[in-house]
């Protein structure tokens, strides 16, 4: 301090210490042009069959006439027994129709079936797997989150580059961003299973395969179905996203509207995506909260095995067992 001047600061040093960077993104670039080097062939074939399996789809939605697709449409909606589903599915498919948008939403419809279809094969399995180990759980938890949170453009970009412009890409995408659900309710649903009913079936002679497909799967089906029911609609929202990478469908048309600022274009895509969203998550959601019967093959089933069994209260007199 100077006498009689103000007092003074020591100043902060200008030079700071350096922090080393990390420079990941470099790492995830040279991976995937490692993986395009070396294992395009498997990618190429990859691509091939998602494309195969998206067409039959689609000839099969769309190759017969309007009329007789909405009629199966609707007679799945009938199957449901509930009126007012039926109702809106004969209006909103006739109104698809009617808007012209007919081709364009069957192709969405494959575009979702088919990723949807192949999230449930990946995420029902895993699901089992991470329920029965929590070495799994650990490893696997981690990459959901990864897969939910991270933005759905970032991984949309090594697609592109890995399987080419096309629906490909896209139903890749959307197999990474929807089978979380898959697996995290598959999960869910068989540890929630009560532990005692477990321990019944194992006091009956029940082994590791009989627990898993007579007590585990039956009482876990309905957390199991809410999962496909979320596989399906988070499938669908993805539409847009591969109408940006060459998908033909709904999400095409949008993109159109968007890039061209056709309000009415993107006004009718929009609806007729909303109207094919309300039909699946209707029809999928009847199917997990359907009360249906006694799942076949529980713990009942195992008894109804046993043959016999002896009434309390009256020993040494049988009654059948409980169907």
């Amino acid at each position: 301090m100077v006498a009689g001047g103000p007092p003074t600061t020591r100043a902060w040093p200008r030079r700071r210490p350096s922090v080393p960077e990390i420079d990941l993104g470099s790492f995830a670039a040279a991976l995937v042009d490692w993986m395009q080097d070396s294992l395009q062939p498997l990618f190429d074939t990859v691509s091939s069959l998602v494309s195969a399996l998206v067409e039959v789809v689609t000839a099969a939605l769309a190759g017969p006439p309007a009329l007789v697709t909405i009629a199966v449409l609707v007679a799945l909606a009938v199957a449901t027994r509930r009126p007012a589903f039926i109702g809106y599915a004969v209006l909103s498919l006739l109104l698809i129709n009617a808007m012209g948008l007919w081709t364009d939403a069957m192709h969405t419809l494959a575009l979702v079936l088919v990723a949807a279809v192949v999230a449930l094969m990946i995420g029902i399995p895993l699901g089992i797997v991470t329920a029965y180990s929590r070495t799994v759980a650990f490893v696997v938890r981690p990459m959901l989150d990864l897969a939910q949170t991270m933005p759905v453009f970032v991984y949309l970009i090594p697609a592109v580059f890995l399987f080419g412009i096309g629906a490909t890409p896209g139903v890749v995408a959307t197999i990474v961003f929807a089978v979380a659900p898959a697996v995290r309710l598959t999960e869910l649903g068989i540890r929630e299973v009560d532990p005692s009913v477990v321990e019944a079936a194992v006091s009956f002679g029940a082994g590791r395969w009989q627990i898993l497909t007579e007590v585990h799967l039956p009482l876990a089906m309905r957390s199991i179905m809410t999962g496909v029911n979320q596989v399906i609609m988070m499938s669908l929202s993805m539409v847009v996203i591969a109408g940006m990478v060459g998908a033909d469908g709904l999400g095409e048309l949008v993109v159109q509207a968007v890039s061209s600022l056709d309000v009415a274009g993107g006004f009718q895509s929009g609806l007729a995506v909303v109207l094919l969203a309300i039909y699946l998550d209707r029809l999928s959601g009847s199917v997990a909260t359907s009360p249906g019967g006694r799942p076949r093959g529980t713990v009942a089933g195992l008894l109804g095995r046993r043959g016999p069994t002896t009434t309390p209260d009256k020993p040494g007199t049988t009654s059948p067992a409980p169907a």
